[in-house]
């Protein structure tokens, strides 16, 4: 095949999904941020190496460069995409901006999902203690005094240790002179 004969192919004779491709590997490798170093670095990864002046003959040559399967394969492991997306029309799925919040808002609900998790079981356990306490205050106003006294020296400690001017010995951990 002559050198014209592959720039008609990869040219404007081409169907409109590998437009479609190219335009969508830009968008998903921008929207993460990535160059397309890091893309080929992630495309070798996931076992579909590439390199990145590729990459970019993809996404802006003129002619750009064709996409095969392995390829495509290889963007829709990188980028999490089905092939009928990859192939899709790029701009059915929102500005790179409104993406990237998409994403940031599924990660942080699965951060808070994590956190909260750990509260409710930080509060079981703060239950099962309380009820260990109060167990034992139960037994008598001596029992109930101890309990209140050793939380409130306990109180004090933690806050005491807390304070900004000890920031330097909790990072020795360390406690200070004299105590």
């Amino acid at each position: 095949m002559s050198g014209e004969e592959g720039a008609e192919r990869a040219g404007p004779g081409r169907p409109v999904p590998e437009d479609h491709v190219a335009a969508r590997v830009k968008l998903e490798r921008e929207v993460r941020g990535w160059s397309t170093v890091k893309l080929a670095e992630e495309m070798a990864a996931v076992g579909h190496p590439i390199n990145q002046s590729a990459i970019w003959r993809i996404e802006s040559g003129k002619p750009r460069r064709r996409v095969n399967l392995d390829e495509a394969l290889g963007f829709c492991k990188v980028f999490d995409l089905t092939m009928q997306d990859l192939t899709g029309p790029p701009d059915e799925l929102a500005t790179p901006r409104i993406r990237q919040l998409a994403h940031e808002y599924v990660q942080m609900t699965l951060e808070y999902r994590q956190l909260r998790a750990a509260i409710d079981r930080n509060q079981m356990h703060l239950h099962e203690i309380d009820v260990e306490l109060n167990a034992y205050g139960d037994k008598g106003p001596e029992q109930r005094g101890q309990v209140d006294e050793l939380l409130r020296l306990e109180e004090r400690t933690q806050q005491r240790n807390l304070h900004p001017s000890r920031a330097h010995l909790r990072n020795q951990k360390q406690s200070p002179a004299g105590e």
